[in-house]
């Protein structure tokens, strides 16, 4: 962990993770954990079933479940890939934690290669996400800005009045 740590300050923006070739066992899958303690980060995975037609599937699974998934419970997934021979996913990151890279191999009953990368990658960190109002909360600020406006000026307004009278 610390190597991590330290690869992450030195290494900048972009730090690889895995780039291995991993062996799934027949109905099985295989994991790879991600810890991740710098926000906000995406994590990046490629994959490719080497020397066969078979497909498998990958995702991106938070710790909690991930125990789910091995005490063979329902569970959920952050990002995950449709079954094929090579994909790839991607997920921005949110909150620092532990997570999971899964591989899953369950639909077949042969053994597959599957060559793997996952990066993270640090570039959005120092940029909020751009966003914008939906049409009825544009609306309402517009009418609440109007009424405050006319709030004041006509407060002004009375005050003015009142002073001038005096």
């Amino acid at each position: 962990m610390a190597l991590l740590t330290l690869l992450l300050l030195l290494a900048g923006s972009r730090v690889e993770l895995v780039d291995e070739i991993y062996t799934i066992p027949p109905a099985k899958w295989r994991f790879v954990p991600v810890e991740l303690k710098q926000m906000p980060v995406a994590v990046h995975c490629s994959f490719q079933v080497v020397g066969s037609n078979a497909t498998v599937r990958v995702a991106l699974l938070s710790n909690e479940d991930l125990e789910r998934l091995n005490a063979d419970q329902p569970h959920g997934f952050l990002a995950a890939s449709q079954p094929a021979s090579t994909g790839s996913l991607s997920y921005q990151l949110q909150r620092a934690g532990a997570y999971a890279v899964v591989v899953d191999n369950r639909a077949l009953d042969t053994p597959v290669r599957v060559h793997l990368r996952v990066w993270v990658d640090f570039t959005r960190g120092g940029v909020p996400p751009v966003g914008t109002l939906s049409p009825e909360r544009r609306l309402a600020v517009i009418l609440i800005s109007f009424a405050v406006f006319f709030a004041i000026v006509t407060w002004s307004a009375r005050k003015l009045l009142q002073a001038t009278r005096r």
